[in-house]
């Protein structure tokens, strides 16, 4: 495959949200990933099971030859190597790695489905996506808007950076 642009939704609730985040994009890079952009962090409030720590969230671009697939799969290697544990749907987590978009690419399987079902539901991964792509729209709707229309009061832009 080409070089694709992907864009990675990263997030933790568990210990040290920024290392683990950190953890995330560094792990991308020991595998080869290019990492172009990597947005502003947020503090949000969890979502789909809200009786949980409020979670980091941020989001980045990524440029590879690897297949979405592919990508998943060293996507749920790093979490796993951040103690990630699938107890529980929606649950707390030291790190989650979501694969939101791909420039061009879409795909749907039992594994994958690119672009991500929820993403355009989760102001969590819109308000970093919307740092690193302020122009983007999704059938039709631009992302300010969007936004605009879930509301980001429990999405607050953070002092942490992650390089």
């Amino acid at each position: 495959m080409a070089d694709a642009t992907y864009y990675i939704a990263l997030g933790s609730n568990l210990g040290d949200r920024p290392a683990y985040l950190q953890a995330g994009v560094d792990g991308l890079r020991a595998a080869g990933i290019t990492v172009t952009a990597v947005s502003p962090v947020y503090e949000t409030a969890p979502w789909g099971k809200t009786d949980q720590a409020p979670f980091l969230n941020a989001v980045c671009a990524v440029r590879t030859e690897c297949e979405p697939t592919e990508l998943l799969a060293e996507m749920l290697a790093i979490e796993s190597a951040a103690g990630r544990e699938r107890r529980e749907h929606w649950g707390p987590r030291t790190l989650d790695m979501d694969l939101i978009y791909g420039e061009g690419i879409s795909c749907s399987s039992a594994y994958l489905t690119l672009p991500h079902p929820y993403f355009w539901e989760r102001a969590f991964v819109l308000a970093p996506l919307a740092d690193l792509l302020p122009e983007f729209q999704w059938q039709g709707q631009a992302i300010a808007a969007r936004l605009r229309e879930l509301g980001t009061a429990d999405v607050q832009r953070t002092t942490v950076v992650l390089h």
